[in-house]
Parts: structure tokens; sequence; C-alpha cells
């Protein structure tokens, strides 16, 4: 058992290592505290240009919610005015929401690194011609080349449909994720830790 468990506890700190997400700012609400066994529904927006993406990071952040979530794209049909912020907010107030979570990609940065090459020599005792054939080893290199990493930040904001006000926020950036879902998933792993440290949400 004893085994069991560490092996968990190595694997989710390797899962933790290998995230390449990070929180660069975040603001609460002072004193503001959400227990998440008393919500009852809370909105799921991904404001992304993509359709496809924008679905992906809504299942993805609603998994989080444990049954509470429901996404935008099944709630807000295609006849309904976006736009209309006041709208917006009296219908899912209407529809008995306790709150809305909103995800938008602010900026993608571009880096172009230079990745050197090595250059590896015969070893010492296959420098002559018999060692050379009898081993068949040769000497080579690999070339240098440029590869470029992205760096996506998304900020993530948290609005209380009762009170009509934005209680959380904060802005993450991920660097090279391997598509939308592995982003979101990380960008919602790391935003949750960082809520449960600082006590604004909590577990019965």
């Amino acid at each position: 058992m004893k085994k069991f468990i560490s092996s968990c506890i190595l694997i989710s700190f390797l899962l933790a290592s290998c995230t390449s997400t990070r929180i660069v700012s975040s603001w609460k609400e002072p004193n503001k505290q959400v227990q998440i066994n008393k919500l009852s529904k809370v909105l799921v927006i991904a404001l992304f240009k993509s359709e496809t993406n924008r679905r992906k990071a809504e299942d993805q952040m609603v998994g989080y919610l444990n049954g509470k979530g429901v996404v935008s794209y099944n709630y807000l049909d295609a006849d309904f005015n976006k736009n209309k912020i006041e709208t917006l907010r009296d219908k899912i107030k209407a529809d008995g929401f306790d709150g809305a979570v909103t995800m938008s990609l602010m900026d993608v940065d571009r880096e172009k690194l230079y990745v050197p090459g090595n250059y590896e020599l015969y070893p010492t005792n296959y420098r002559t011609l018999n060692g050379y054939y009898a081993r068949g080893w040769a000497n080579y290199s690999t070339p240098g080349y440029y590869e470029t990493t992205k760096t996506f930040t998304v900020e993530t904001n948290i609005f209380s449909v009762k009170e009509n006000k934005i209680i959380w926020t904060g802005q993450t950036q991920t660097t090279d994720p391997k598509g939308v879902t592995q982003m979101t998933e990380e960008i919602a792993r790391v935003i949750y830790k960082k809520m449960l440290s600082e006590g604004f949400i909590t577990h019965p």
C-alpha cells in the first residue's frame, strides 16, 4: 500500500512539473468566498474565434464544475444577440445561474530560438582504417536549426450573477500547448489550485 501511495505522489509530481501553464497575475474581491456545494448553475463562455476551439474549451472547463457548469454553445442559441450585455445578464439571472466564467485569448507571442547543432568525432580507436571498417563508425554532425515557440496569454474571469460584478480575474501564460484541450485543462488546473490556496473557493 505504501508503495502504491508513493507511486501516486510521484506521478502527481511529474504531471505537475510537466505543465506549461503559469499564472502571471490574478485578483479576487477581498473577503469573497465561494462554496462549490451551494452553487446551482454556472455559465461557461469561451471567447475564441474558432468555433471548434470554443467548444473544446467550454467542455473542458465544465468538467471541473462537478455537473454545475453549462456550456454557452448549448445555452445561447444562434438567434440570441450576444452583444446586448443587459439581455444576457437578465436571461441568465432569470434562469437561475449563480455565476459565469469567461475565457478569452488576449495575446499570442512568438519567439524564434536558435538550437545549436553538435559535432561528434570518431572515437580514438576508430581513427585507423582497420578500426573504421571493423566497427563501421563514421563521424557525423547535426546542423543547428531555428524553432519557434508560442506563448498564449488567456484571461479568465468569474462573475457573480446575483451581485452583477466580477469577483475573480486572472491571466495565465501557456507555452507550446498540444492543442486547445491541453491548454484549457492546464489553465483550469492552475486556476483551481490558485483559488483553493487563496481561500476563494471551498468544499464541504
